[in-house]
């Protein structure tokens, strides 16, 4: 019965994502704890989650070549490093995971909280990307991405979330010039390998359920198609500010 709860669940998400575009993280690791799990196996389990069912976005942006590799690089810089130190960390400056779960559920709670504001207010990201020219260049501009690439890798690995949402606010940012449809691929481009990475440390931590995240996977694939087919006949704004809401109550629960 447990096995059919987790694929119902990753069908779930994986439904959401489809409609959405919102990352599957924000979603399921709350999910996840819903289900009594704890937070390092739940953040754990849902990094491998997301690096799997983000794989192959990429490959069709990359067909499309609507991926910025340079800034993928640039992000992965700064991102990959951060991450595996912030695994050694949790690896050897803590007994165990009881130890370190405290600081992964303040984590998320911020996080979750972060990317929902995020969602709110992606119109007038949107606006100011288009309105304002990059106040960074030249290398500060590459120093800052790679900055911000460790910000997300020390976040994301903490957490399981915000690659997406937050990932995109950040290229946003400081790439206005840079096409929607770039920004979207590049972001999807690097949270692949972050997640992936920051999951196989997680499976080095002992913080992976493979049970679990086969069921996650059986629900959510076929689940993310059809949301896709669907989503496009659906007010998109609408239901960005539904799950918006359900992030941001969520976010501050876990951080009270």
């Amino acid at each position: 019965m447990d096995t059919l709860l987790y694929i119902s669940a990753g069908a779930g998400v994986g439904f959401a994502v489809g409609l959405t575009g919102i990352g599957g993280g924000s979603l399921m690791t709350p999910l996840l704890l819903l289900f009594g799990f704890p937070a390092h196996i739940a953040i754990g389990t849902d990094l491998l989650y997301a690096a799997l069912t983000k794989a192959s976005g990429v490959l069709v942006h990359h067909r499309q070549k609507s991926v910025d590799w340079k800034l993928v690089k640039l992000l992965c810089v700064g991102s990959i490093p951060a991450t595996l130190l912030t695994i050694f960390l949790l690896k050897y400056l803590f007994a165990g995971s009881d130890h370190y779960s405290p600081i992964l559920s303040t984590c998320l709670g911020f996080m979750l909280t972060l990317t929902a504001l995020v969602l709110i207010f992606s119109n007038k990201l949107n606006k100011l990307q288009f309105q304002s020219k990059a106040k960074l260049t030249g290398n500060r501009l590459k120093y800052f991405t790679v900055f911000m690439g460790m910000a997300l890798g020390v976040l994301v690995t903490l957490s399981s979330v915000g690659a997406g949402a937050l990932g995109t606010a950040i290229l946003l940012l400081l790439y206005p010039a840079l096409v929607s449809v770039r920004v979207v691929g590049t972001e999807l481009a690097h949270a692949v390998p972050l997640t992936l990475v920051a999951g196989i440390g997680h499976i080095w931590l002992g913080n992976v359920d493979f049970n679990l995240l086969a069921a996650l996977m059986v629900g959510s694939l076929p689940a993310i198609y059809v949301g896709t087919k669907i989503g496009k006949y659906l007010p998109e704004n609408i239901m960005r500010m539904i799950l918006a809401t359900i992030l941001l109550v969520l976010g501050v629960r876990y951080l009270l």
